[in-house]
């Protein structure tokens, strides 16, 4: 586990910035220097490029992570990686045509209750597309083991450039309209950086050679863009339908506030991922099963302990973190609460994605994803109109928990492992006492001091619990390594 926590401890940091610096961006710079309108507007193209993007990517980010270390030499190296960057072609090149003949009908549809968006569908083929190549350069550098300054790159980078223009709306320097278009521009920045960056660790040596396995790797990569648009349906497919379905888009506005406080839970998982992905592909192209169940149990441990720290603060700081966002933003506490619990089981399955997604049976896995994206959209189909934002955040919580209550379940039936154990008992039910004893008291001072005094005290109790019952060796390591025990 030492290069995982290493990589992985640096990710979580500069994850941790990324979204301290989004936090500022999502609750106060967004919420006073944009109307709620254009704010939810952002926000729904965001999504609609986000749930466009593993169709142009066409698998290939995860294709290259999974076959990469198959390939011993340097010549089918080069062949593969070469297929890689223009596979995606095969995709956004009929996608841009069909934009081109079909605009007005796309454009209609997307703007059936919200006409604000009517002018932006060219924005979101853009971002769909500079999102799909930043995630392709980001594998080429996750498959040399060098993660760090992508996960800068994912995290920070974009959301800095965005703070600033967000400034140059608010100082008049920018209209919203050019806004909306420089943050495009952010993302296709962003790529290109990544994209220098990972030819900077290897340069392309462009080869149209017959490919070993092409049938295996284009059936993957085909099934990845399934598996792909299930995950992003999953995470975006909440705020895509509220803006589909009401008739105000700033609902979109007030849901991303509440859903971005709770994805703060997932800072951990996406930090770990990124090393955990390579690794464990290269524990099942090697048949190493010890190394991956120990991979898989620690992980989980690991990841639970800290999210769940995570999900502490933001449940029992909830009620005053609202008291200082504008009023119209503070219905969202049934929404972050759910939501938050889905966050946390996610998180405790470790590297269970990355185990599915590279093994054999990566094929019946999408199947059920497939059809957990239907339940999403059906659900959301009939909470959303009845509940409005928190029916959205109902019908995520009822998909993200039986996805994967059904990925779990695989797993230990095909591969005969589990990540849970007595250790995540004893953490479950420390978390369930502390909700339970905290959750009603407070200081009686301002909020944000009153928020920094119980993190601090949370903070102290629970890590103090965490090694006093040795429930993770791993962050008990740590605990000593920082504290000098």
């Amino acid at each position: 586990m030492g290069i995982v926590l290493n990589q992985s401890f640096k990710n979580t940091i500069s994850t941790y910035v990324g979204f301290g610096i989004g936090a500022i961006n999502t609750l106060f710079l967004y919420t006073n220097f944009l109307t709620d309108d254009y704010y939810g507007l952002v926000a729904f193209l965001l999504s609609a490029a986000n749930i466009m993007m593993p169709f142009m990517a066409f698998g290939v980010h995860n294709a290259i992570i999974k076959f990469y270390s198959s390939f011993k030499t340097r010549t089918r190296v080069d062949s593969f990686l070469t297929l890689m960057l223009f596979l995606p072609l095969v995709f956004i090149i009929p996608t841009m045509l069909i934009g081109f003949v079909s605009y007005e009908g796309i454009a209609g549809w997307l703007s059936k209750e919200n006409t604000i968006a009517r002018d932006y569908v060219w924005h979101i083929f853009v971002l769909a597309v500079a999102m799909a190549y930043f995630e392709i350069f980001y594998s080429w550098s996750k498959v040399q083991l060098r993660t760090v300054f992508g996960n800068l790159m994912k995290e920070i980078f974009h959301r800095v450039c965005i703070m600033l223009l967000l400034f140059m709306v608010h100082l008049k320097w920018l209209s919203v309209d050019q806004f909306i278009l420089a943050l495009v521009g952010v993302y296709v920045l962003r790529t290109l950086i990544m994209k220098l960056y990972a030819y900077s660790i290897r340069f392309p040596s462009l080869k149209f050679q017959k490919i070993e396995g092409l049938p295996s790797i284009l059936k993957y990569a085909g099934l990845m863009i399934i598996a792909g648009s299930v995950a992003m349906l999953i995470l975006d497919i909440d705020k895509f339908m509220i803006g589909l379905l009401l008739e105000h888009i700033e609902q979109v506005a007030y849901y991303s506030v509440a859903i971005f406080i709770a994805t703060v839970i997932a800072v951990p998982q996406r930090a770990m991922h990124q090393i955990m992905m390579p690794l464990t592909a290269k524990y099942l192209n090697d048949g190493d099963v010890p190394a991956l169940k120990d991979l898989y149990k620690r992980s989980s441990i690991s990841l639970l302990v800290i999210s769940g720290f995570i999900f502490l603060l933001i449940v029992l700081n909830i009620n005053q973190l609202y008291e200082i966002l504008p009023e119209e933003f503070t219905g969202g506490l049934f929404v972050v609460l759910i939501v938050s619990i889905a966050k946390l089981f996610d998180n405790s399955l470790g590297n269970n994605n990355a185990i599915l997604f590279n093994s054999d049976y990566y094929s019946m896995v999408l199947l059920f994803g497939v059809v957990l994206a239907i339940i999403a959209i059906v659900l959301n189909l009939v909470f959303i109109p009845i509940y409005g934002i928190e029916g959205s955040a109902f019908a995520t919580f009822l998909a993200v928990a039986i996805y994967n209550t059904i990925k779990l379940i695989f797993v230990n039936y095909k591969l005969h492992m589990q990540p849970f154990s007595r250790a995540s008992v004893k953490l479950v039910l420390l978390l369930i006492l502390l909700s339970a004893l905290l959750y009603f008291w407070d200081f009686s001072f301002h909020p944000i001091v009153n928020i920094g005094l119980k993190s601090v005290l949370i903070g102290a109790v629970y890590f103090a619990l965490v090694y006093k019952l040795n429930i993770s060796e791993d962050v008990s390591l740590q605990i000593k390594k920082y504290l000098g025990f």
